[in-house]
């Protein structure tokens, strides 16, 4: 703690992408959010479009709003964005400030697939080693055995959280930064660890998660999700793509 103040009172990260599709692998950003949080204020923010140089599929543009003539005409280019996010990413992680979001295996494992493309090296290559605080992972791991849907929008009701403009990368990156704070107040024993700690213990959690939930489906006689890769916070690959679009 600095100056007396409880890690979740200090800076956080937060970061939010909105994107061209559903595959972490192979889709892109068209938007993206990285919004500094002290106290639970906003203190600095650094959002923009982005041009994905393709074609956004209207069914990702019906999520977020983002069209593909939009994005071409006021976005930074794909790969000037890639390396903008990534900068502030690694800086956050060399000073050892939180990167916190909503199911950031999504969001981390895009940016790390474009940075790959864009440099040929992945971002823990350069130095990426979180902390992260994934809002999911923690409340999936607190509160293992609440009934109903777990997106942002359920966890900001649940845990009165004001979201304005969903699907809005500042809105769901401040809204997820909120959560956070939110179930550091509700369970104390998550502020008693350090964000390091806490990173490594969502390492185990996901695993966790992931084999109950591969479980679960193989007893229903279901398909594995071909998202479900028990890597976090960026996933390996090794079950290719999968998740909602701007979760």
């Amino acid at each position: 703690m600095a100056n007396g103040a409880p890690w979740h009172d200090q800076d956080l990260l937060a970061f939010d992408l909105e994107t061209t599709g559903i595959d972490r692998f192979e889709d892109v950003p068209v938007s993206y959010a990285l919004v500094t949080v002290r106290e639970g204020e906003v203190v600095d923010e650094d959002a923009s479009l982005v041009d994905p140089a393709r074609a956004i599929p209207p069914r990702a543009s019906a999520v977020h709003g983002i069209t593909t003539e939009r994005a071409r005409r006021e976005g930074m280019g794909l790969g000037t964005a890639v390396r903008r996010i990534a900068d502030a990413l690694l800086g956050a992680s060399r000073r050892g400030v939180p990167v916190v979001g909503m199911k950031l295996d999504y969001d981390l494992t895009m940016l790390d697939s474009c940075y790959r493309r864009e440099t040929g090296r992945g971002l823990s290559d350069d130095g990426f080693c979180g902390p992260v605080l994934d809002a999911l992972v923690i409340d999936r791991h607190v509160d293992r055995y609440r009934r109903g849907k777990r997106t942002l929008a359920d966890l900001c009701a649940h845990y009165g959280v004001a979201i304005e403009h969903a699907h809005d990368a500042s809105a769901d990156a401040k809204a997820a930064a909120d959560v956070v704070r939110a179930l550091c107040e509700r369970y104390p024993e998550l502020l008693a660890s350090s964000p390091a700690e806490l990173h490594v213990a969502q390492q185990s959690w996901h695993r966790e998660w992931t084999a109950s939930f591969t479980e679960w489906r193989l007893r229903k006689g279901l398909s594995l999700e071909p998202g479900d890769d028990a890597g976090w916070p960026i996933a390996s690959g090794a079950l290719g793509a999968g998740a909602e679009v701007g979760v």
